[in-house]
């Protein structure tokens, strides 16, 4: 791997840390202190390698100017706090050390995931703040996840950052009794997360695996500390190894979707299924049951090869749990088709023609489903208004397809 690619693989991996450790240490007032250092430590090893050579371990070169910055920084406030503040207003003495110990990278991008999900911040720009702090995303591919542009998503950080500035929100782990409330928390960022990178809009690109797998990196933190590890966490994460276990099944080789039904089981990744069953089987302790458990139950049987009718029933009595516990219009509209699965199109199209969808293209393809064989005059009606609804040129592609057929 040459400087050019190297650097931008590093920072992906190594710049959440960096920040992550310095963001413990300066305190959540001064984020952006710890993202610029992050930063001028990627824009010196470009400059330097790019004169001196890679070096033999780039991670830990990294690390030890980051350090150095670091140290410079608080040397600096404190030679400022001796020399201007009064003595009442300076901060505390003691040594300037920046751990970055394997444990304390941990540690702190745990506890990091935390402060950006407190609820003092709101839920768009927690999103934002974890692609970018805990995940090492640009503004500009942020902006592309959220259908958005830079300057709106800079406002959007820049607010986020001044609540934690304004708040001072300590950088810890929630107690015993706080930590399942504000794990609700987590949890729906993290959701979010996945699910954007599952159904992505941007760049005409339908799945964006990078999402995904670091959101289920960032659940797998919260799997490794006995405090978090708790029944809606594998709940979670067995929902996203069921639905990561599809994704080589879910493009063709141009990037083009392939539906449930005409995917290539054998490329259906059977480690992640196996991974998620095992998520799935630790998620069934206690008397938890969450829409995460009813969600990753549906991945389950999505992950079933059998197309037999206890499948489709199985799947038909977890939506209608899933509805009850949390109402969606997705959830409801994804229920009809197991509907038409388990008892028919015709009682399918009843339910799925009062949900009203109009504005969801999604909405039309399933009643194009529904109507195909049945009126396909009225078929057509509808791929014709998905196809004019649909966002991203493989849906598009897809869409054209089945109106072709009819």
């Amino acid at each position: 791997m040459n400087n050019g690619e190297l650097i931008p693989h590093l920072f992906r991996i190594e710049y959440r840390k960096i920040v992550s450790v310095l963001c413990q240490r300066f305190g959540s007032d001064r984020v952006e202190v710890a993202e610029d250092i992050a930063s001028e430590t990627f824009l010196t090893a470009a400059q330097s390698w790019g004169l001196n050579g890679i070096p033999p371990n780039p991670s830990a070169w990294l690390y030890n100017v980051a350090r150095n910055k670091a140290v410079t920084w608080l040397g600096r406030e404190r030679v400022f706090n001796e020399k201007v503040l009064p003595e009442w207003k300076r901060g505390a003495g003691g040594d300037i050390d920046i751990d970055l110990s394997p444990q304390n990278i941990y540690d702190s991008q745990l506890r990091m995931m935390f402060v950006i999900c407190h609820p003092s911040i709101p839920i768009e720009a927690q999103a934002g703040l974890a692609l970018r702090i805990l995940c090492g995303f640009g503004i500009g591919e942020i902006a592309d996840a959220f259908l958005s542009n830079k300057e709106t998503i800079n406002k959007r950080l820049f607010r986020a950052r001044e609540r934690l500035r304004e708040e001072k929100i300590p950088i810890e782990l929630p107690g015993p009794i706080e930590i399942t409330h504000r794990l609700e928390g987590v949890l729906t960022t993290l959701y979010l997360l996945f699910n954007e990178g599952y159904y992505s809009v941007s760049q005409d690109m339908v799945l964006r695996k990078e999402l995904c797998f670091e959101a289920m990196r960032l659940t797998s933190l919260l799997l490794e500390n006995p405090s978090t590890d708790q029944p809606a966490v594998n709940a979670l994460m067995a929902l996203m190894c069921f639905h990561a276990s599809r994704f080589d099944a879910r493009l063709d080789s141009h990037g083009g979707i392939i539906l449930y039904d005409r995917q290539d089981p054998g490329q259906w990744n059977t480690d992640l299924i196996g991974k998620g069953g095992y998520f799935l089987h630790k998620a069934a302790t206690g008397d938890q049951l969450t829409k995460y458990h009813l969600q990753a139950g549906i991945a389950y049987w999505n992950t079933q090869q059998a197309d037999t009718p206890e499948k489709w029933e199985n799947i038909l009595q977890l939506y209608n749990q899933l509805l009850l516990i949390e109402y969606s219009p997705i959830a409801a509209l994804n229920r009809t088709y197991a509907l038409s699965k388990a008892n028919g199109k015709e009682a399918a199209i009843r339910e799925a023609e009062q949900l009203g969808l109009v504005d969801n293209h999604f909405y039309y393809v399933l009643l194009g489903e529904l109507y195909t064989g049945i009126d396909n005059g009225r078929a057509l009606q509808h791929f014709q208004k998905a196809l004019i609804l649909a966002k991203t040129l493989p849906e598009q592609r897809v869409i054209r397809e089945k109106i072709a057929s009819l």
